[in-house]
C-alpha cells in the first residue's frame, strides 16, 4: 500500500511517499528556519504564506522521487492536529484537493502520534513483538513534552505532560535570553559540549527539591518556567566570558534534560514498561540521547532513539502512520477539521500490535 504523507503543522512543509507503513520511498522537507530566525520564533501567518508557496513543489518532488503518481497511491495522510491553525489549514486544503481530484481516501493524522510512530519507521518489527509492551513514549519537542504509555492494545494514555513550557520551548527561550540565535536547541547542544554542567545549580521543576514534595497528580508532569527564570536572573546585568557562557549553557541543559530522564525512568519503573522510545525534535540533542542510553543501561530496559531525520517534523512519519489507519478502514471526509491542541483522549494508536483486535 502506497500512502502520500503531508506535514504542515508548524514551519516545515513536508511530503513523503511511504509503502506499507515503513518503506520510505521519498521524503522532502522545505524548512523555514532562516525566515523565522529574525523573530526568535515561528510567526503563524508568515508560516502559512510560506506553506502556500512551497507545498505544490514539495509534493511534486516527493511523488517524482518515489517513482509513483497520484493514480498509483492508495491514500493521502495529512497532519490535522495539533499545530498552528493557519499552517494546518494550508496543508489540509491542499491534501483535500488532491484526495477529491484523485478519488483517494484521506486521513487526518495526530502529529503527536506521528512523532511516536517515527521512532519505529525503520524498525517496524519491534511493534509486532509482544515482549516489548507496554512501551513508554517520551515525546520532546518545541510544542510538546509528555510521557505516553502505549499498551499492546493501542489504548494509549498520557502519564504526564508539561504544565507550562515544553522542553524545546525552554531551550529556545534560553537561547533568546543569551542572544544565541534561533532555533536554540542545536546551538545549546553544541556550546554545552565545552562547558561544565556542574558549575551552576539551576532548579529542576516538580522533582521534590527544597524539601517540598511533588503532589501525586503531578509526579510525571514537567515544569520548565522556573529554570528559565533562574537563567534570566543568573545572567542579568552580567557580561559572560566565552567559558562562562558555555558553563551556563551546559548547566541549563543538564537541568532541563535531567528532569526528562529522571521522570521517564521513574514512569518506566512504575508502569513496568519494557521499552522506552525517545522522539520529537529535542530527541536530536546529543546530551539527552546519551543520558537516556546510560539510564536504560543501568535499568536493563531497551531504548529506541528515533533517527535524527525522523525526530524533527517530517511527512514520512505521517504517511507511515496513515497506512495503519487506511488499512483498517479508518478514513476521514473532506469536512475533516483541524485543531490547535492535543485532544484530551489520544484514542487507539493503530500501530500497536493488538490494536483493533478482539
Amino acid at each position: 500500500m502506497l500512502v502520500l504523507g503531508i506535514e504542515s503543522s508548524c514551519d516545515e512543509t513536508a511530503a513523503a511517499v511511504v509503502r506499507d507503513g515503513h518503506e520510505v520511498l521519498s521524503s522532502v522537507i522545505s524548512s523555514q528556519i532562516k525566515l523565522h530566525s529574525a523573530y526568535g520564533g515561528v510567526i503563524p501567518e508568515l508560516a502559512a504564506r510560506e506553506h502556500l508557496k512551497n507545498i505544490q513543489p514539495v509534493v511534486t518532488t516527493a511523488l517524482r522521487e518515489s517513482g509513483f503518481d497520484m493514480k498509483a497511491l492508495d491514500g493521502v495522510a495529512i497532519t490535522s492536529h495539533p499545530g498552528l491553525i493557519p499552517a494546518l489549514l494550508v496543508g489540509n486544503a491542499y491534501a483535500k484537493g488532491l484526495a477529491a481530484a484523485s478519488g483517494k481516501p484521506i486521513i487526518g493524522i495526530n502529529h503527536f502520534q506521528g512523532h511516536l510512530y517515527g521512532a519505529f519507521l525503520e524498525q517496524p518489527e519491534l511493534l509486532d513483538n509482544p515482549e516489548n509492551y507496554p512501551i513508554l513514549g517520551v515525546v520532546v519537542s518545541g510544542g510538546h513534552t509528555a510521557l505516553v504509555l502505549l499498551p499492546i492494545d493501542g489504548k494509549a494514555r498520557i502519564l504526564g505532560t508539561t504544565l507550562d513550557d515544553a522542553a524545546g520551548e525552554a531551550l529556545d527561550k534560553a537561547a533568546k535570553i543569551l542572544n544565541l540565535g534561533y532555533p536554540g536547541g542545536p546551538i545549546i547542544d553544541r556550546l554545552a559540549r565545552e562547558g561544565d554542567e556542574k558549575r551552576y545549580d539551576f532548579p529542576r521543576g516538580l522533582v521534590g527539591g527544597g524539601g517540598k514534595p511533588v503532589p501525586p497528580e503531578h509526579k510525571f508532569d514537567f515544569s520548565f518556567s522556573g529554570v528559565k527564570t533562574a537563567l534570566l536572573y543568573q545572567v542579568r546585568e552580567r557580561t559572560l566570558s566565552e567559558q562562562e557562557l558555555r558553563d551556563v549553557v551546559a548547566s541549563y541543559q543538564a537541568a532541563v534534560m535531567g528532569v526528562l530522564v529522571s521522570k521517564a525512568t521513574a514512569a518506566a519503573q512504575e508502569t513496568r514498561a519494557r521499552l522506552i522510545c525517545l522522539c520529537g525534535g529535542v530527541a536530536c540533542n546529543s546530551y539527552l540521547r546519551r543520558k537516556f542510553q546510560e539510564a536504560c543501561e543501568e535499568t536493563g530496559r531497551r531504548l529506541i532513539l528515533t533517527p535524527p531525520k525522523y525526530c524533527t517534523d517530517n511527512a514520512a512519519m505521517i504517511g507511515g502512520l496513515g497506512y495503519h489507519y487506511i488499512r483498517n478502514g479508518l478514513t476521514d471526509g473532506l469536512d475533516m477539521p483541524v485543531g490547535a491542541r492535543l485532544p484530551a483522549s489520544l484514542g487507539v494508536f493503530p500501530f500497536a500490535r493488538n490494536a483493533f483486535r478482539e
